[in-house]
This record gives C-alpha cells, sequence and structure tokens, in this order.
C-alpha cells in the first residue's frame, strides 16, 4: 500500500485539506501583490524640467506658466513637452510663434523636474528623480527584485527539502514581511533596492513551500481541483491590486500594505499542518502519525487510524534512509531525473518569461494602467476554468504546450496592429494574458507530480529559479524597444514557442500516483509514457 492508498483512507480531501488550504490563501495573496508592484510603485509620470528658478521678475512676470514653459522647453515632435531637454537661454522670440527659426541649443534638465502628480502622489521615479539618464535604475528594480525571488527559490527549496515545509514557510513569513516594511521605509534608492532584493528572497520560499504544502496533503483525484483552485488567488491578487494602488497613489503607503496580510498569516501558522508526506519519506515516522491522526479526525475518520500504528506505517511506503540528504546535485545524477530536470527547467523559464513580459508591460497595450491591470487579472479566472476542465481530458502535456504556443503566437500577432489601436491591443495582451497564465497555473500542478516527493521542493525549488532568471531578464529585454519598438515582442514570442515545444517532451503524469523516491521516477513502470 501507498502513501496515496493512506490519504485516501482518511478523505484527502476533506475538511482538514480545506482548513490547510484557507490558511495558506492570505500569505499566497502577498505573492501578486509584490510581484506585480512594479507596474504602480514605478511608473512614471508625465515630467518636464523645472523652471522655477528662472521666474525671478523682469520679462517672467507678465508671462503666463504656459508661455514660460515655451521659451524654456522645447517641443517633442507628438506636440508634448520635452521630458529631458531644456534651452540654453530663453527664447523669446517664440512667443511670437516664428516660423523661420534657426537650430537652438538645449542642455538636460539642470534644476530637477516637474511631475504630473494627477496618477501618483509619489513614485520612485518623482522620490529620486529616477526619469531620462537615470531612467534604466527605475526599470531595473523590477530585475533587482526578481533576482532576489531567484535566489530565494534555490535557498527555500533546499531548506524545505532538508528541514520541512512548514518551519520553511515561517522563515519565508518572518523574512518577507520584515524586509517588506523596511523597503516602504527606505531612506535613498540603495536601500530601496537592498531590502527590495531581500524581500523578493523572502517571497520565494511562500510561492513554492505553501504550494507543495497544500497538494501532498490531497489525493490523486483531486489533485488538479487543488492545484486550480490554489492558482485563483493570485488571479483575484491581480485584480485587488489595481483598486489598492488606486486608493493608495503613494509608493511608500502601497508597499507597505501589499506585505501585510503576512503579518495574520504569521499567527495563523501554528495550525498549519506539516507535510506528512514529507516525513514519511524522511524517516519521521511518529510525526506523520500525528499529523495523519490529526487528519482523520478532522476528517471523521478517526476508525482509519486506530488501527495503523507507526510501526506499521513505516512499511507503507519505503522510507529512505533518514541519514540520506537530498541536494540539486541529485536532479542530474541519473537519467531520467536529469532529462527532467533539463526540460522542465526550460519550460519554467518561458512560462515566467513569457508571462511577465505581459503583466510588466501593462502601459505597452492600453491606456489606463489601473483598467489594463484589471483586466489582466479578471481574464485570468476563466483561463483557469479552461485548465480546470482540460487538463483532465487532454492530460498535462499537451495542455503545457499548447497553452505556451498561444501565447507566443499572440504576442507576435500584436507587433502587426498598429499603436493608435489601443483597444484592440489591449485586447489581443489580454488574450495572450489569459494562456499564459493558464500554462502558469498548469506548470505549477505539473512539475509537483513529476519530481519525487525527496526531492519535490529542490525540483520546484530549481524550476522557480529557472523562471525567476526569465523575469529577471524580461523588463530589460524592454530596453530593446530603443533599437526597434517590436524586438522585445518577437523575442517574447519566440521563446514562448520554444518553451512550448519543450513541453512536448515531457511525460505525461495524468492520473499517475505521485512519486516518493528517485527511485520510483528510474523505473519505466512508475509512468508508461515515460
Amino acid at each position: 500500500m501507498r502513501f496515496d492508498n493512506v490519504l485516501a483512507e482518511i478523505n484527502g480531501f476533506g475538511r482538514f485539506q480545506l482548513r490547510t488550504f484557507l490558511l495558506l490563501i492570505i500569505p499566497r495573496l502577498t505573492l501578486p501583490f509584490n510581484f506585480l508592484l512594479n507596474n504602480f510603485i514605478t511608473f512614471i509620470p508625465s515630467h518636464h524640467c523645472d523652471i522655477r528658478s528662472q521666474n525671478n521678475g523682469g520679462v517672467f512676470r507678465n508671462l503666463s506658466l504656459e508661455e514660460r514653459l515655451n521659451v524654456n522647453i522645447p517641443f517633442e515632435q507628438d506636440g508634448s513637452l520635452s521630458s529631458c531637454q531644456m534651452f540654453a537661454e530663453p527664447q523669446y522670440q517664440l512667443l511670437s510663434n516664428s516660423s523661420n527659426l534657426t537650430y537652438i541649443p538645449t542642455m538636460p534638465c539642470q534644476n530637477g523636474w516637474i511631475y504630473d502628480t494627477t496618477i501618483f502622489r509619489s513614485t520612485l521615479a518623482t522620490e529620486w528623480d529616477l526619469v531620462c539618464d537615470k531612467k534604466k535604475m527605475n526599470r531595473a528594480t523590477a530585475t533587482i527584485f526578481f533576482v532576489g525571488v531567484m535566489l530565494g527559490s534555490g535557498i527555500f527549496g533546499f531548506l524545505s527539502d532538508r528541514f520541512g515545509r512548514k518551519k520553511t514557510l515561517l522563515l519565508s513569513y518572518m523574512a518577507s514581511f520584515i524586509f517588506g516594511i523596511a523597503t516602504a521605509l527606505s531612506y535613498n534608492f540603495l536601500m530601496f533596492a537592498t531590502m527590495r532584493f531581500c524581500t523578493g528572497l523572502g517571497l520565494s520560499g511562500i510561492s513554492i513551500s505553501s504550494y507543495v504544502l497544500c497538494l501532498e496533503w490531497v489525493e490523486i483525484r483531486h489533485r488538479t481541483t487543488v492545484a486550480v483552485l490554489m492558482s485563483l488567488d493570485w488571479s483575484v491578487g491581480c485584480v485587488i491590486l489595481p483598486g489598492m494602488a488606486y486608493l493608495i497613489n503613494d509608493w511608500r503607503f502601497l508597499t507597505a500594505a501589499v506585505i501585510s496580510p503576512l503579518f495574520p498569516a504569521m499567527l495563523c501558522w501554528w495550525w498549519l499542518p506539516e507535510s506528512a508526506r514529507w516525513l514519511m519519506s524522511n524517516g519521521k515516522t511518529d510525526d506523520a502519525h500525528f499529523y495523519l491522526s490529526r487528519c482523520a479526525t478532522v476528517n471523521g475518520r478517526e476508525d482509519v487510524m486506530a488501527d495503523l500504528k507507526p510501526e506499521v506505517l513505516s512499511t507503507v511506503i519505503l522510507v529512505e534512509d533518514e541519514n540520506r540528504k537530498y541536494s540539486y546535485l541529485d536532479l542530474v545524477k541519473t537519467p531520467k531525473m536529469r532529462r527532467r530536470a533539463l526540460i522542465s527547467g526550460i519550460v519554467w523559464f518561458g512560462v515566467a518569461f513569457a508571462y511577465y513580459g505581459i503583466s510588466l508591460n501593462i502601459s505597452g497595450f492600453g491606456v489606463n494602467i489601473y483598467l489594463t491591470q484589471f483586466i489582466y487579472g479578471v481574464i485570468e479566472i476563466p483561463a483557469k476554468g479552461f485548465v480546470f476542465f482540460t487538463v483532465d481530458k487532454i492530460g498535462r502535456r499537451w495542455n503545457q504546450a499548447g497553452m505556451l504556443i498561444l501565447t507566443g503566437l499572440l504576442i507576435f500577432s500584436s507587433v502587426f496592429i498598429h499603436a493608435d489601436r489601443g483597444d484592440l491591443r489591449t485586447a489581443v495582451g489580454a488574450l495572450g494574458k489569459m494562456f499564459s497564465e493558464g500554462s502558469f497555473t498548469i506548470v505549477f500542478l505539473y512539475t509537483t507530480e513529476l519530481y519525487p516527493t525527496v526531492m519535490r521542493q529542490n525540483g520546484l525549488g530549481y524550476c522557480s529559479f529557472m523562471a525567476r532568471v526569465g523575469v529577471a531578464v524580461s523588463p530589460l529585454i524592454m530596453l530593446l524597444e530603443d533599437v526597434w519598438v517590436n524586438l522585445p515582442s518577437f523575442v517574447f514570442s519566440l521563446v514562448a514557442l520554444g518553451s512550448g515545444l519543450s513541453a512536448s517532451l515531457l511525460p505525461e503524469t495524468y492520473n499517475v500516483r505521485l512519486p516518493e523516491t528517485i527511485e520510483d521516477v528510474e523505473q519505466t513502470t512508475y509512468c508508461a509514457l515515460m
């Protein structure tokens, strides 16, 4: 008898699982809040050079604000004021609308900038003048955050497989909350970048450990249901975030608000169970029996555990040598594990690269960033419904591949839509976001089923690391707009298409018991489609 059989006997989809699921919703809401926070706190409002120091009487006394701007700041080709340049000397002849003008020398802004505060009262750009020559620093903040998430994925994946899911979650809660509040209190850009990096590092532990902990308590028949339900908290967070940003239009208060759900999460941590599957795979049979008994009691199946003593439970699955410690090297020591690690890493990179290429470019598809972010959040809900009804019919593999290929094709098609058609570009971007989120929903479930219990967090940590590499690179790809405005879209679409083809090379895992050991993966009889 396998662990899944025991779980089915005590009801692997009962009140105990529902309680665990609900306890994990609150901390998981901080993930979309923080991962997409850069869309708002790095927003660059309309701005122009500050010319107030030149308003010292004389001719200026009789000029209106519009006239003062005309004689000091050049216009761009689209008729707007230049954001980064000003005339070396006031050009009073422009007041007569003279069209016979020779070249007028300009220079960078000398006394800072004036910002339009109608959308946001304060952002990083307005706080530390991250515009013009410093614009790349503003965009790099997303990369800094996701580099932290990337490194944290590896660290917390290792810690979770070594010390357990529950302890690792508490460490993640505490680190994320402390560094998140410190980010909101940053007094210069260097401190902000450092604290934001550390916040990302902590949040990565919540991302991977909470998902695995919940799924390891669920029986085979309901894994898809729970996986899709858990992914809904991301979509709900995406819908709530623009409302929060609209109401809290100061970047410091908004940064503190998006990390605040972790405070009640730390209080609720005491009621979370440890993964009995992980405990048994690490030789901790007594502890596993304790949590299984608690699960049976909550689910009304006490009679099942009455005869299942710890010494009997130890024979349910093959218990690894409790002195053996697993590491990321075990991902590549055996041929089938090595193959899974290589291909799943490519798939995760492509999934995250495409998803955040769309998600972090909300101003590039529509006009109103609040509305666009709201649409992008709402469109994810039908994507999850589609996944729910197809992933058990078509299977994990072809769903994963198909979602990525469709995402790539939609991004590619957006290249041929004129910039003036903002509504159409938003619609195509939303469809791309929908299929991209569908691929993200599947990849968590799929990867959890691909890796054995003794390596599940290491495997998911490695895959999450590869995903965060893609996320960290995606904001920098947008800088290719300076070479050719459509070049980023071509890059995003090609990567999505390539990772979709790679996904088709993975084995199918639908209706298959979760592997417990590396030997389970290597046995060809474990997964017939391997």
